[in-house]
């Protein structure tokens, strides 16, 4: 299974009286999201399913890559919020979901959590060395025989502007 860890796009600075889940994608942030999903269709790219953050920001990005074409499907998971674990998110929503090799997911979320579960994949703890930028994207293939904590590989770590 390939895993894209895909952050959100450029949001709407911290303001008072504003909750940060409630904080939008600027203008810029739409824009430049819009264009790295119009490349990611034009290398081939289709995901299965869009998996997404509960937060605003991601929520839009998500719907910015359904409406370029990369996934019919979107859901939202408290798993991809702040709080998420990933080892929660392993046991409680992908291993009962039994998808197959070929599948392809994207899970649209925040900084610093998506390269901290990244690193989990790869190495089987997180060492702050990956650095995912607004609108980039980290593809990790999954293996299908066990856990993949540790176990997984990346083949893809790209910030948007090699995208655009």
């Amino acid at each position: 299974m390939e895993l894209y860890l895909i952050r959100h796009g450029i949001a709407e600075e911290h303001q008072l009286g504003l909750k940060d889940e409630a904080r939008s994608l600027t203008q810029e942030g739409r824009q430049k999201t819009a264009k790295v999903a119009q490349r990611l269709i034009k290398l081939g790219l289709k995901f299965d399913l869009i998996l997404t953050s509960p937060l605003t920001r991601a929520q839009q990005t998500a719907e910015i890559l359904i409406q370029a074409g990369l996934s019919s499907q979107i859901e939202t998971s408290d798993h991809l919020s702040f709080k998420g674990d990933i080892h929660s998110w392993l046991q409680d929503w992908l291993e009962p979901r039994k998808y197959t090799q070929n599948t392809q997911l994207a899970l649209v979320g925040h900084e610093p959590c998506l390269s901290s579960w990244a690193e989990i994949l790869l190495w089987g703890e997180a060492k702050e060395q990956l650095v995912l930028k607004k609108a980039g994207m980290i593809g990790i293939k999954v293996p299908d025989d066990g856990s993949p904590v540790g176990r997984s590989q990346m083949f893809w770590l790209t910030p948007p502007k090699y995208l655009l």
